[in-house]
């Protein structure tokens, strides 16, 4: 039987809730008992966002021994270069890069051509894989993407050196057939699919967070 693997993300996105905003205590604290939980990834925060995020994620890299904790990060040189050092000295950690890839994201929030879009993306992986094994690439808005180019795109970031593929519902929007199809698709289809791990990240916005996953 397979086995699931947990990717706790309370500390970074969990945190964006309403009145859910953390001090660096309280998050080692959380992330003290999400290892006693035994869960096998804690996202610690987005380590480039802010001085106060850095430090969060270094203090729970160092003292986080079982479960692997990675930092969030844009595409970018910088936010790559800025976790690596926040995790620096962790024992067990990973890089998660993500960005945007459905028309409606790549024109109006990036304003950018999907070729471009796609070197970024490569780019990114590559970075992170020198400093760390573990790297996770998430397409933002990938329900919502072309199909065809989700696939091309998770090809060449698995040639790259992804070893983790993360398919997010960023707004919410798709349902349970729609997620099941896309994930069938995407591990039949992408390159090397079988050498690496598919992981969802589903929003609730429809009540449907649960059932996609």
């Amino acid at each position: 039987m397979e086995k699931v693997k947990f990717f706790d993300t309370t500390l970074r996105d969990g945190e964006q809730s309403p009145g859910c905003s953390m001090s660096a205590d309280e998050k080692l604290t959380l992330a003290k008992q999400l290892e006693r939980l035994g869960v096998n990834t804690i996202e610690a925060g987005f380590a480039a966002s802010s001085p106060g995020d850095f430090e969060s994620v270094r203090e729970i890299g160092r003292q986080i021994t079982n479960s692997t904790v990675v930092s969030l990060c844009r595409a970018s040189k910088n936010d790559i270069d800025s976790a690596i050092e926040a995790l620096g000295d962790a024992k067990n950690w990973g890089i998660h890069t993500f960005i945007s890839t459905s028309a409606l994201h790549m024109k109006h929030k990036l304003e950018m051509e999907p070729k471009d879009v796609k070197a970024m993306a490569v780019a990114a992986v590559e970075r992170a894989k020198k400093a760390t094994d573990n790297v996770e690439f998430s397409p933002e808005d990938a329900t919502r993407s072309d199909p065809e180019f989700l696939v091309e795109v998770l090809s060449e970031t698995v040639r790259a050196g992804a070893t983790i593929l993360n398919i997010p519902d960023t707004v919410g929007y798709t349902t349970p057939d729609e997620m099941f199809d896309l994930i069938t698709r995407l591990r039949n289809e992408v390159y090397n699919a079988d050498k690496v791990t598919f992981s969802v990240h589903c929003h609730n916005d429809l009540g449907l967070g649960v059932a996609n996953s």
